[in-house]
């Protein structure tokens, strides 16, 4: 039996503004589950969707409104069945793995039989003037891979003085639902020879029915796209990459479904984050594990991060979360 569920809001200030196409933060807040059994806490983290509307308030609500069947025999298929796909179902869900793995005195790898190796995260850098984007390259001068933000404005000009400052860098770009199917055409050049390797969420989500049949140059990727795996088989139809976000699909439980599922259609992968603490990051590193594109660098955009948080080493490369962390 689960003895309780604590349910904590924690705001993360930012260590700077981040803009992407439509919006601008100055923090992150977050809902934590704590899920105790005999003594044994598992804990787990989201930030949700803020396309969606979801807020810390919102997902805090939906957690109180199912508190009294989470006190009971609380399994993973009961977890999918409670909740929707979404913050809140990700903060339960990645609580009880890390409360099944801390019970049994295993960890997360032993549990799904991974052999896990370290991961080189991107470090990415938001939407500002293209002198103050190539800036930000520099600084991140020590990150070989970084993702840029980019919208309709002007983004080849952000893009070349991205690119003349860290000509050595590989190159993902993250539209955020911020460009016509027109401009994509027109942008899809300059960004190959720019040495793009992925366009992520290039046109609005419900409104890119023009990609399929369509040949990009640049692999493009599906995020707002493919929230859930109930959105999967039309993403696959129009993207070649699929952006698992645990956020978005509800924990790393439909999360490694995602996984079998592109794996079986020759997708690529990338797994991304909403921007949470090291907490955040620990399960989706267990995603990292099966993705050829990494961002998990929530932790490095953020004034502080948790206790036990994940190790961000030179070359871009973070630690495997600890036992104290998570799973």
């Amino acid at each position: 039996m689960t003895s309780f569920m604590k349910i904590e809001h924690h705001v993360f200030p930012l260590a700077a503004p981040f803009n992407i196409t439509g919006f601008s933060f100055t923090t992150t807040e977050t809902v934590r589950v704590i899920l105790e059994k005999g003594g044994v806490q598992g804990r787990g983290e989201a930030v949700g969707m803020y396309y969606k509307d979801e807020t810390a308030a919102s997902m805090a609500a939906q957690l109180e409104a199912v508190a009294d069947q989470v006190t009971g025999d609380l399994t993973f298929d009961l977890v999918q069945q409670l909740l929707p796909p979404g913050g809140a179902r990700n903060a339960l869900d990645c609580a009880l793995w890390d409360l099944t793995c801390k019970q049994a005195g295993r960890s997360i790898w032993n549990f799904l039989n991974i052999t896990p190796h370290e991961l080189t995260t991107v470090a990415t850098i938001g939407i500002e003037s293209p002198e103050v984007m190539a800036e930000g390259a520099k600084a991140f001068g020590d990150y070989p891979h970084l993702k840029i933000k980019l919208s309709g404005d002007d983004p080849i000009a952000r893009l070349e003085a991205i690119r003349g400052a860290r000509p050595d860098a590989t190159l993902i770009i993250d539209v955020n639902q911020g460009w016509s199917f027109d401009e994509l055409k027109e942008y899809t050049l300059p960004c190959k020879r720019l040495g793009v390797t992925m366009i992520e969420q290039p046109l609005p989500r419900g409104d890119d029915h023009e990609l399929e049949g369509y040949s990009s140059t640049v692999p493009l990727g599906a995020d707002e796209s493919c929230i859930d795996l109930s959105e999967y088989k039309i993403a696959a139809a129009r993207y070649d990459v699929i952006n698992i976000k645990l956020d978005k699909c509800g924990g790393l439980t439909e999360g490694l479904q995602l996984v079998k599922s592109a794996q079986g259609d020759g997708k690529g992968l990338m797994v991304g984050n909403m921007t949470g603490s090291s907490l955040s990051m620990a399960p989706a590193y267990v995603i990292g594990q099966h993705c050829q594109f990494v961002d998990i660098d929530g932790p490095i955009l953020l004034k502080h991060d948790i206790e036990n948080g994940l190790n961000y080493k030179s070359g871009g490369l973070v630690s495997q979360p600890t036992r104290a962390l998570w799973g």
